[in-house]
C-alpha cells in the first residue's frame, strides 16, 4: 500500500511539474511568435517598442501579431482539448474531430450560410449585421449534425463500434468535401476565396474582438469536459465497466460531442480546417504523463496551443513575405505519425 501511495505520489508530482513546464513554454513561444514574423524584431525594435516611440511598431505587435498568437493558442488548445476527450470516450488512439465528421461538418455549415443564407431575408439580415455570431452558430450546428450522424451509425446494440465509427467517419468527411465541392460550382469569386481559405486553414484574420468570442465557446467546452474527467476515465475501462460503475455512458457521449462540437464548430468557422492537432497532442502526451485525464486534458491543451504557434510561426516566415497555410504543416507533421499510429495499431490487433 505504501509503495503504490509513493508511486501515485511520484506520478502526480511529475505531471505537475510537467503541466507547469509547458505553461512556461506557452508564455515564452508566445513572445517568441509575438516578436518573429516577416520582418523580425531587433533589439533596437524592442526597446522602442517598451518605450513606445514607434507607433507603426506598436500597431504591428498589438493588433496583428499578438491576436494571431492568442487565436493559435486557442486553437490548438480546442483542437488537443476536444481530440483528448473524444479518443478517452471511444477508447480509440486514432478518434479526433476531423476524423468523425465534426470539422467538416462545421465547414458544410460555413458555406451553406454563406452562399444560402443572404437569400432568407431574416438570415441575410444577421448575417450582414452580426456574421461574429451567425457563422460561429452555423458552424456549430453543422459540426453537431454531422458528428451526430457518424455516432448513430457507428451504435451496434447500444454500443459504439469503433470500426464502423471510423468508417462513418471516413464517409461523412467524403460527402462533407463533396458537398463542399458542388457549392464551389455555385459560387462567385469572393466566396470561392473564402471557401478556399477554409479548406487550407489560416490564423492571419485574428482580431481582439474574435478571440473574446472563441475564448468563450473554448472557456466553456473545456471547463465542461474537465467536469466529465471522472466519467471519461471510467470510460478507459470499457463501455460495460462503466455502466456497471454507474456512468451514464449514453449521456456523457452525447455531452462530449457537443462540447468538442461547441469548441471545434465556431473555430473552425474563423480559421478553417486544421488537422492533426488534436491525434498527435493527446497521444504523446499520454505516453508521458499517463491516462488520468484532468491532468492529460490541461497538458493537452498547452501543447496544442504551443504546437500551433510554432507551426504559425514556421508558416509566416518559411517562404517570408508570402504565408504558408497552417493546415499545410500540420498535415506534413501529423500524416507520418497518424500512419505511425494506424501501424502500431495493426501490430497490436495481430498480437
Amino acid at each position: 500500500m505504501d509503495k503504490t501511495k509513493a508511486l501515485v505520489a511520484r506520478q502526480k508530482k511529475k505531471t505537475n511539474i510537467i503541466c507547469f513546464a509547458l505553461l512556461i513554454a506557452t508564455v515564452l513561444f508566445a513572445m517568441a511568435g509575438t516578436l518573429i514574423g516577416p520582418a523580425t524584431l531587433s533589439v533596437v525594435d524592442f526597446q522602442s517598442l517598451l518605450t513606445g516611440e514607434n507607433q507603426l511598431l506598436t500597431d504591428l505587435i498589438w493588433k496583428i501579431r499578438f491576436p494571431r498568437v492568442i487565436l493559435a493558442l486557442i486553437t490548438g488548445g480546442a483542437l488537443a482539448v476536444s481530440g483528448c476527450a473524444l479518443q478517452n470516450l471511444f477508447n480509440n488512439p486514432l478518434a479526433d474531430t476531423g476524423l468523425i465528421g465534426i470539422s467538416s461538418g462545421a465547414v458544410m455549415g460555413v458555406v451553406t450560410g454563406v452562399l444560402f443564407g443572404k437569400a432568407i431575408p431574416v438570415f441575410g439580415s444577421i448575417l450582414e449585421s452580426h456574421p461574429q455570431y451567425f457563422l460561429p452558430l452555423l458552424a456549430f450546428t453543422g459540426a453537431f449534425g454531422l458528428g451526430l450522424l457518424v455516432y448513430r451509425l457507428a451504435l451496434q446494440g447500444g454500443k459504439v463500434n469503433i470500426g464502423i465509427m471510423l468508417l462513418a467517419g471516413i464517409a461523412a468527411n467524403a460527402f462533407a468535401g463533396a458537398y463542399t465541392g458542388l457549392l464551389i460550382n455555385l459560387a462567385n469569386d469572393e466566396q470561392l476565396r473564402t471557401i478556399t481559405f477554409w479548406s487550407l486553414g489560416s490564423l492571419n484574420g485574428a482580431e481582439p474582438s474574435t478571440n473574446i468570442i472563441l475564448g468563450c465557446f473554448v472557456l466553456v467546452g473545456t471547463l465542461m469536459l474537465l467536469r466529465r474527467s471522472g466519467e471519461l476515465d471510467v470510460m478507459t475501462m470499457g463501455e460495460r465497466e462503466a455502466v456497471y460503475l454507474g456512468v451514464d455512458t449514453g449521456k456523457i457521449k452525447k455531452e462530449v460531442l457537443l462540447l468538442t462540437a461547441l469548441m471545434c464548430g465556431p473555430i473552425t468557422a474563423y480559421v478553417g480546417l486544421i488537422g492533426f492537432v488534436g491525434l498527435v497532442i493527446p497521444h504523446i502526451l499520454r505516453m508521458v504523463i499517463g491516462p488520468k485525464m484532468k491532468p492529460l486534458m490541461i497538458a493537452s491543451f498547452l501543447s496544442g496551443g504551443i504546437f500551433l504557434n510554432l507551426s504559425d510561426t514556421f508558416a509566416k516566415t518559411v517562404v517570408a513575405p508570402s504565408e504558408l497555410p497552417i493546415g499545410v504543416i500540420t498535415a506534413l507533421i501529423g500524416t507520418p505519425f497518424f500512419t505511425y499510429l494506424l501501424l502500431k495499431q495493426k501490430r497490436r490487433i495481430s498480437l
